[in-house]
């Protein structure tokens, strides 16, 4: 039977990330028997000359140091396993990657145990290493070094003496008058090593230097310079920053807003170091009133030169061609429809349903996902809502004639999703052939239009959807028209007070609407 050192011994360590130094000390006490119990892993914060050998094992009677292990080896997962997690700046690394590699030399199977307590903290300490790592690529935000470079501190000029300095540009071969940048970032664990070849060949027209507390790395054009020096933050400030707020204020989507997935995906911790994050605060407060701004907005026209290449690549239609005389007819000629290009990726055609002789019609904007793929409208979220709020103002849906403005989806696919995007000006003005061929075989006495893009397609033009909320006007053809908001618009309001407020409000427009078709 092996022998066991267990006598008490220390190692120190830098502890900055460095796989070899770990993987060295644990070879040796391993190759001498040393139980992971009786080892004391301590980093040198900063010693220079602390490193604890383990003393070497008094020779058998072969010449062999006692207790010696005849062979090592380790499953590769491990030594993948363990160079992310020797990044982590848990102390407690050291000593569980040593007890996990002693283990493995009886245990082969043990990394493929996944309930196993050693293994599901190394699990978990490798993905907050990559997470961080991530991060960093993600967060990173160059500013350069020059004229137009402004800094609270002197601090900058020190971080780049820590720094090796890279070659003059003469000697090296780099055309002079390479842009010099400079970036500051926090990470959780000592990620700098493992993230500068990622900089390295993402930027390298440029000689850039990324500090950090945990070290730093610098790139010349040449050379990729890796510290682990902590450096000071020189607080630089510089043009890109204002540019970096403008683009973010103006890709970030009220509509869309998830505040606890947008923390997720970028964690406070972060905030102060980029330059865009002072605007979220601002940029949430305000979601609600951008989506109620965006929901009421009047659809535009497409600039004149766009206008034309669409009209030209719509189908053309024969003016003498015979409209079709019933609804069914009507229903039968769209399943064919091609008079815009929307037909191309959407399942089928959703035509209105209803009574043929309806005096109440409901016009929508288009088909969602759901009624896209069960040919039917307004039987997705948006209109079980409708449903729902109709139901208790005694609004039966069976006696309307309900039906979109546009009769094909819409949508961005997105992975496995579809994504729904609003119409445009021509798609609206080329499925209105359809809905004024529904309006004139039914001839509905009231047209309740619900959002912007129906109300511009019964009106033939843009209008404000809040120029027309909750009013009854009357139509050139004598018909009374409606106006309130599509259901859809209640589901995306992030606060729920305010969303009570708005469903309050569109039952009070659906009460009316009862109230007006008991009249007519």
């Amino acid at each position: 039977m092996q022998s066991l050192d267990l006598e008490r011994q220390t190692v120190m360590l830098d502890g900055k990330g460095d796989f070899g130094e770990w993987r060295e000390a644990a070879r040796r006490l391993l190759m001498v028997g040393t139980w992971p119990a009786a080892v004391d892993w301590r980093e040198k914060h900063g010693a220079t000359d602390l490193f604890a050998d383990p003393p070497p094992a008094r020779p058998n009677a072969e010449g062999k140091p006692e207790g010696t292990r005849p062979e090592i080896t380790v499953p590769r997962a491990f030594m993948t396993l363990a160079e992310t997690v020797i990044c982590h700046s848990d102390p407690g690394r050291f000593t569980l990657l040593y007890r996990t590699l002693w283990r493995l030399q009886a245990e082969r199977n043990l990394l493929d145990i996944v309930s196993d307590a050693d293994v599901v903290r190394l699990n978990a300490m490798e993905k907050s290493v990559r997470r961080d790592s991530h991060k960093m690529k993600a967060f990173v935000r160059f500013k350069e070094i020059g004229a137009s470079t402004s800094t609270t501190s002197t601090s900058t000029t020190d971080i780049m003496e820590v720094i090796a300095r890279p070659a003059p540009l003469e000697a090296s071969g780099i055309p002079i008058g390479r842009r010099r940048f400079f970036a500051w970032f926090e990470p959780d664990h000592f990620i700098v090593a493992r993230a500068a070849p990622f900089f390295q060949r993402r930027f390298t027209d440029m000689d850039w230097i990324i500090a950090t507390p945990k070290g730093s790395a610098a790139w010349d054009g040449t050379a990729l310079t890796v510290t682990s020096e902590p450096a000071d933050d020189p607080k630089l400030t510089d043009d890109a920053d204002t540019l970096w707020r403008t683009y973010y204020s103006n890709i970030f989507n009220p509509a869309r807003l998830k505040v606890k997935a947008m923390q997720s995906e970028m964690p406070k911790k972060y905030w102060k170091n980029l330059p865009e994050a002072n605007l979220i605060p601002g940029l949430i407060a305000g979601a609600e009133e951008k989506v109620r701004a965006m929901a009421e907005q009047a659809m535009k026209d497409p600039p004149a030169f766009h206008a034309k290449v669409r009209e030209a690549a719509m189908p053309k239609t024969e003016e003498n061609t015979a409209l079709p005389g019933t609804l069914e007819a009507a229903r039968a000629e769209a399943r064919d429809c091609t008079r815009c290009p929307l037909s191309c990726k959407a399942t089928q055609t959703v035509f209105g349903e209803g009574p043929d002789d309806a005096k109440l019609m409901f016009v929508g904007e288009q088909p969602g996902d759901q009624e896209d793929l069960a040919g039917r409208p307004f039987i997705g979220p948006a209109g079980k809502m409708f449903d729902t709020i109709a139901g208790e103002v005694d609004l039966d849906r069976k006696h309307a004639y309900v039906t979109n403005a546009v009769k094909h989806f819409k949508y961005e696919p997105r992975g496995k999703r579809r994504i729904h995007q609003k119409p445009n000006m021509g798609e609206i003005r080329a499925c209105r052939w359809w809905l004024k061929l529904e309006l004139d075989l039914i001839q509905p006495k009231l047209v309740v239009a619900m959002g912007a893009t129906a109300l511009t397609s019964v009106m033939n033009h843009a209008e404000r959807l809040s120029d027309y909320r909750s009013r009854t006007v009357d139509l050139d053809d004598g018909r009374a028209l409606y106006t309130t908001v599509h259901p859809s618009y209640l589901l995306r309001i992030p606060d729920e007070g305010r969303k009570r407020e708005e469903i309050d409000r569109f039952r009070e427009d659906l009460q009316a609407i009862k109230s007006l078709s008991d009249t007519l």
